[in-house]
């Protein structure tokens, strides 16, 4: 195989109409086995969905695939493959498998070609996936060599690998959906008429939408770019509270908004979520470092995976605190590493060791169990230490 894409297609989690967070969907499987299975078959039906669109989308069927490879979640691949899931839901947060597995696609429910077989890639330990080891394969050239190297990629749960020589020491932060535009009261996805960007001019907040519709909602990096706006502009202060007495702040006594347009606005709680969702991602990064002995300064490459992460304005990330404030010439951008790195697996038996190479390379970093987590939380919260930072 040449590894040239025919299509792509992409669809919302499947899983969500069992929760909108990883843990509570987990905590339910683990409870109800019925819970389980719908959350197996919800997976396995999504997969069987795509392979049916994309296969006619370049005239074939879905049995004249033969082959499949599959990077998620640890949770995710354990319940696509039947295992169980408990473990994963209280501390330390072990799985059952970790080495890459190939299976028959008929044995987990894939209507494929007779005799198709699925390659599910490793995953590195608790909620660190194969997604992130797939992302990792991806970019190895960027973070093989001399220096130190993080990579991340920012989501629901954001895995961050610190990479120094042969030693790499891998982490997942409970970000939460805010980042993404989700639980924010205008929050959507990035889709036609989301707010992607905001600026300040001439004292006031300016926004851009994607295809330059008309304003329905706020997408993730437009979440991001209003509370860096809101900061430069001292509509938010410090501690992340709206303060009153600008134009672009509304109020009706008891609550406080920054208005963005006609029907979207940011609201106090909005920049709470964003505050907790940041305040782990960063606490992420301060914890691996530490363990490391390095000092954030020390970084020489700072790899930001995943579509959140591909189109976040940097200043507005290092403003509020979600990245250190590196030289702007440390960040790359890299966008679905992870989509990459799966691609990579499926036409190629070599990519597939060098993936299981990696993963076992990792040495899994559990932070909820950290004694100095909560603390360095608290410290990360608010946003004066990053409006004294601010990227060179």
């Amino acid at each position: 195989p040449t590894g040239l894409r025919l299509a792509r297609l992409g669809i919302e989690h499947p899983q969500v109409a069992w929760g909108a967070d990883l843990v509570s969907r987990i905590t339910d499987a683990a409870a109800r086995r019925k819970q389980q299975d719908e959350l197996q078959a919800a997976a396995r039906t999504a997969i069987n969905a795509l392979a049916h669109d994309l296969a006619q989308a370049v005239g074939l069927r879905a049995d004249d695939v033969r082959d499949v490879a599959v990077c998620g979640n640890t949770a995710m691949q354990h319940l696509l493959l039947g295992l169980p899931v408990r473990q994963l839901g209280r501390a330390p947060f072990v799985g059952a498998l970790h080495d890459a597995v190939e299976v028959s696609a008929s044995d987990i429910g894939l209507r494929l070609a007779p005799g198709a077989m699925a390659h599910v890639a490793a995953n590195i330990g608790g909620f660190v996936g194969s997604d992130h080891v797939a992302a990792l394969l991806a970019t190895r050239q960027r973070w093989q060599g001399e220096g130190v190297s993080l990579v991340m990629d920012i989501g629901t749960n954001t895995e961050i690998s610190l990479i120094r020589g042969d030693e790499i020491v891998s982490a997942s932060c409970p970000s939460g959906p805010a980042l993404e535009g989700g639980h924010i009261s205008c929050g959507m996805r990035a889709a036609d008429g989301a707010i992607e960007r905001v600026t300040v001019e001439g004292g006031r907040l300016r926004i851009a939408t994607i295809a330059d519709a008309a304003p329905v909602g706020v997408c993730g990096s437009g979440i991001l770019d209003a509370i860096a706006a809101g900061l430069r502009l001292g509509l938010i202060d410090g501690g992340g509270r709206i303060r009153d007495g600008h134009p672009d702040v509304v109020s009706d006594g008891a609550r406080r908004a920054i208005r963005l347009s006609q029907e979207v606005i940011v609201s106090q709680n909005d920049i709470r979520a964003v505050q907790l969702a940041k305040a782990a991602v960063r606490t992420g990064v301060d914890l691996l470092l530490e363990r490391m002995g390095i000092a954030e300064q020390a970084i020489d490459r700072f790899v930001l995976a995943g579509a959140f992460g591909a189109y976040i304005d940097l200043g507005s990330a290092a403003d509020i605190g979600l990245v250190p404030p590196l030289s702007r010439e440390k960040f790359e951008q890299v966008g679905n590493a992870a989509g990459v790195g799966v691609a990579r697996m499926l036409v190629s038996t070599r990519e597939r060791d060098l993936a299981r190479a990696i993963a076992a390379r990792c040495a899994y970093v559990e932070l909820s169990t950290n004694p100095g987590f909560q603390k360095r939380f608290m410290k990360n919260i608010g946003f004066e230490a990053a409006r004294k930072e601010r990227l060179p």
